[in-house]
């Protein structure tokens, strides 16, 4: 598995081409929560007094996510930012401050960040959440920031994201150790399980 890293991280990293132009910021993630994946990055441009664009970069277009920069083939890639949210999950799949639910009900907390891996996957492998004291049982605070794995069976409503309740058992503290949970909970009962 890829390295990973927080969606927040990525506002800001560069857009940068295989000729080693930076031709933008990233801006924002879009999130498709039923699939599982990034759609893309809304862009701003470069500097810190450049506004948006109007050009958004696809998943689709990246040809790797590293760990200091956004990399593409080159500028033509960019495109009209109803690439990356013309999806109707997507425009409206705003995760960041939703409950997070199990499939049996049980609260579990907010979300504070989405995982994403590195690499060209642009798959979604888990949340950061402010996490009730009843899925970290033994610690002093009310609430704690933990990463969870996103599951297969995912649903997204805006308000409440819906996580499988075995995914509570691969709680982390860290993005190290949650690579390895995440990694775990892919592999359960012996077999693989590719949420």
């Amino acid at each position: 598995m890829s390295a990973l890293v927080e969606a927040a991280r990525l506002s800001g990293r560069p857009v940068v081409t295989l000729g080693g132009d930076v031709v933008a910021q990233v801006k924002d993630t879009v999130f498709d929560g039923p699939a599982g994946r990034v759609t893309g990055f809304t862009l701003s441009g470069r500097g810190l007094l450049a506004g948006p664009l109007r050009q958004s970069l696809p998943w689709t277009a990246v040809h790797a996510l590293g760990p200091h920069a956004v990399m593409i083939r080159g500028r033509e890639v960019l495109a009209e930012p109803a690439a990356v949210v013309a999806r109707k999950e997507a425009a409206r799949g705003r995760v960041l401050g939703a409950r997070v639910l199990t499939d049996t009900g049980a609260e579990v907390g907010v979300v504070l960040d989405v995982v994403v891996e590195g690499g060209i996957s642009g798959r979604v492998a888990g949340f950061l959440v402010s996490a009730r004291d009843a899925v970290v049982p033994g610690s002093r605070r009310r609430r704690r920031k933990v990463y969870l794995p996103r599951g297969e069976t995912l649903a997204v409503s805006g308000r409440a994201l819906v996580i499988p309740g075995d995914a509570t058992r691969f709680v982390a503290d860290d993005l190290t150790e949650f690579a390895d949970q995440v990694a775990a909970y892919r592999v359960r009962d012996g077999k693989e399980v590719l949420p």
